[in-house]
């Protein structure tokens, strides 16, 4: 049973460490194949016509095998990538981002996709927009009661109408939920009853998502075995 329960434990440790590269790794590839199907092919079969018409050197079934099937098909990719990152350059500009606005209204009023759009776009402008991340720092705060603590965000700081009426200065933090960390709450907290903690957002992240199981390697708590 020894030699069984090494084994099992050996596996299992050895599928921990292969697992995350394994998976990004088939997520490019599912990304790269997904472009290269539904994009690139189609720009080369764009390139095969355009050469068509200039020329009759070539027949088509030769300029497909080779643009469309063989080693030219990776200047569709290359060319799909350049128009992702020009669609990202006029989307950075005030009139990119009115003109999608006014897209992402129409979807919104359709009536499958409004149910589904927005929580697609949540978790991918988690992901992949920076300005989702821009939080100043980690801390602690007593919540949801006396007691007990929870950690968050910090976004910047109160409202001042609020910090007027209670006549003290407060912290917007973000509360995320685990394990998706990309919904949570708002909450203001005085200044004075939050704990600042040395540890990066990334790891706070990490730490929501694995539901406090992943904690920082200096934040971890060693328990004495000896005693017990």
């Amino acid at each position: 049973m020894t030699v069984l329960r090494n084994f099992k434990i050996y596996f299992f440790r050895g599928l921990a460490a292969l697992l995350p590269t394994i998976l990004t790794v088939w997520l490019l590839v599912q990304l790269y194949l997904f472009v290269q199907n539904n994009v690139s092919s189609r720009i080369n079969l764009l390139i095969v016509k355009a050469i068509l018409l200039i020329t009759k050197a070539y027949s088509e079934e030769f300029l497909v095998d080779f643009w469309v099937k063989g080693p030219g098909q990776i200047t569709g990719f290359v060319v799909a990538f350049v128009l992702i990152c020009m669609l990202g350059a006029v989307l950075a500009s005030v009139v990119g981002k009115t003109l999608w606005r006014l897209f992402e209204k129409a979807l919104m009023r359709m009536p499958v996709l409004k149910m589904v759009y927005p929580h697609i776009k949540q978790v991918t402008d988690f992901f992949l927009t920076r300005e989702k991340l821009a939080f100043t720092r980690v801390v602690a705060f007593e919540y949801p009661r006396k007691g007990t603590w929870t950690i968050g965000m910090v976004t910047g700081a109160g409202l001042k109408k609020l910090a007027q009426e209670k006549k003290q200065d407060f912290l917007t933090i973000f509360l995320p939920t685990s394990p998706t960390p990309f919904t949570g709450y708002i909450i203001l907290v005085p200044k004075d009853e939050v704990i600042d903690l040395n540890i990066t957002i990334e790891e706070a992240l990490r730490f929501t998502i694995s539901g406090g199981v992943i904690a920082p390697p200096e934040q971890r708590v060693v328990t004495d075995m000896s005693n017990e």
